[in-house]
């Protein structure tokens, strides 16, 4: 396996970097990755899931959310539509420029935006989640002074011993992906 930084012009107006992680010959799928709501492509967790898929012949995009690690933007405006919208510019991305991915994995909080993205994405056959909560609300649970947020429109937190200026929009937006719009996955 050999991996390659690449950076992806989001649909948003600012870049999403990804790491390509392809495996030593052709590969016979590709697949993006999407990270936790405070991690970044380059987690452990990401490094060893592109490994062992990439000896299996499947090529992974870890992506870095808006606002993460080196993607441009802000990380607490859009929620979890900004999430859905990065996996499907990246999507796009790949369909462009390799295969479109047939896989979508996500970890945590990249898990609830990859079961809605795949949605979307006509391309993907298989979605596969880690430690995921099928509601993005779960991640407000995380986020302290919700009430100063609502309040004064942002605030800044600390999430995992890390600042982070959430605003009033990315909390609207995580109330407004409930479970049950994930009842069409089936085609």
């Amino acid at each position: 396996m050999h991996s390659e930084l690449t950076e992806i012009p989001g649909s948003r107006g600012h870049s999403l970097a990804a790491s390509l992680d392809l495996p030593n010959c052709k590969p016979d799928a590709w697949a993006i990755f999407a990270h936790c709501f405070t991690c970044s492509r380059n987690s452990n967790a990401a490094r060893a899931i592109g490994e062992a898929l990439t000896s299996h012949g499947i090529a992974v995009m870890r992506l870095d959310f808006t606002g993460i690690g080196r993607s441009g933007g802000e990380l607490g405006d859009d929620g979890i539509s900004g999430d859905i919208q990065d996996i499907i510019d990246a999507a796009n991305w790949l369909a462009d420029h390799h295969d479109a991915p047939a896989l979508l994995i996500g970890h945590s909080l990249g898990g609830a935006a990859v079961l809605r993205a795949a949605m979307q994405l006509d391309s993907v056959r298989a979605v596969a989640t880690i430690g995921a909560p099928a509601d993005p609300q779960h991640v407000l649970d995380l986020i302290p002074d919700k009430d100063q947020i609502e309040q004064q429109g942002q605030a800044q937190v600390d999430i995992a011993g890390r600042p982070f200026t959430i605003t009033r929009q990315f909390l609207d937006d995580m109330r407004n992906h409930p479970v049950d719009q994930l009842a069409d996955m089936r085609r």
